[in-house]
């Protein structure tokens, strides 16, 4: 595996069936990690079709993880129905300390970045103009162009802080 990237599901504070299937890992709006239906290792293969189908353009070699919640986002300032929560944020950002860890992954703005991010550095792609992750409802400071490097300040600071 190459590298993590981080999603939001579009839905509601838990995982759905869909979302099951297309995220290797999903935190829900109380902090609890669900397992998707395929394994990280799934996705070292694409071709075969069994494999998370979770960013565009970018699935090998790639795991997705997801918080679940957002739906209903328009925009920075109309977050939805169901925004992310702090300690659902934080047990996010310790899965992927986690699974960087596991998977001998540096944390870096190529390895471990948000759905948004790699839309932005692949613009050929059905990825490119994804909003997640364009903010974080718990965080309403950080600027939307520098929330990924705010996830992976958080990611390298549980990696280096926690155990696995």
């Amino acid at each position: 595996m190459k590298r993590i990237i981080i999603h939001w599901t579009a839905g509601t504070g838990s995982p759905n069936s869909v979302d099951l299937e297309h995220y290797h890992y999903l935190v829900d709006e109380k902090g609890r990690v669900y397992s998707g239906r395929f394994k990280p290792e799934d996705n070292e293969n694409c071709n075969d079709g069994k494999y998370a189908q979770h960013t565009g353009g970018g699935n090998t070699g790639s795991i997705g993880i997801a918080a679940c919640g957002m739906l209903g986002f328009s925009g920075i300032n109309n977050v939805g129905d169901y925004p992310l929560t702090k300690v659902q944020c934080e047990r996010l950002f310790k899965l992927a300390a986690d699974l960087s860890a596991k998977y001998n992954i540096p944390i870096t703005a190529t390895t471990v970045m948000t759905h948004y991010e790699f839309g932005l550095r692949n613009p050929n792609t059905s990825s490119a103009g994804k909003v997640d992750i364009v903010c974080l409802p718990p965080y309403p400071y950080i600027d939307k162009n520098k929330t990924g490097d705010f996830i992976r300040a958080k990611v390298r600071w549980y990696r280096q802080y926690s155990a696995l």
